[in-house]
């Protein structure tokens, strides 16, 4: 099963909202997810989208790859720093 974290219309007409999920790839766009990870309103922009840090660290360690708008948005929350962060080995400092 692959993963994705990505977004789902749920706006009216001309009037875009989106839910940024976790679900599996070979789902629809608008179809079947595993997990809310956050909201979107492009209205507003990036900055006043909700994602949920913690749920999203989550997906991204178990290896949900984000699309390419989904990165984008991390990305200026800060998360996608923060995982590459926790990725890093710890340094040894008795050497």
């Amino acid at each position: 099963m692959s993963v994705k974290l990505r977004m789902t219309r749920i706006g009216r007409h001309k009037d875009p909202f989106y839910r940024i999920v976790a679900a599996d790839s070979r789902f629809a766009r608008d179809g079947r997810f595993i997990e809310q990870v956050g909201t979107f309103d492009p209205a507003k922009g990036v900055e006043a989208a909700v994602i949920d840090e913690a749920l999203a660290l989550k997906w991204l360690g178990l290896g949900a790859q984000p699309s390419d708008t989904v990165r984008t948005i991390l990305s200026k929350k800060g998360i996608i720093a923060k995982f590459a962060e926790s990725k890093k080995p710890a340094s040894k400092e008795g050497k």
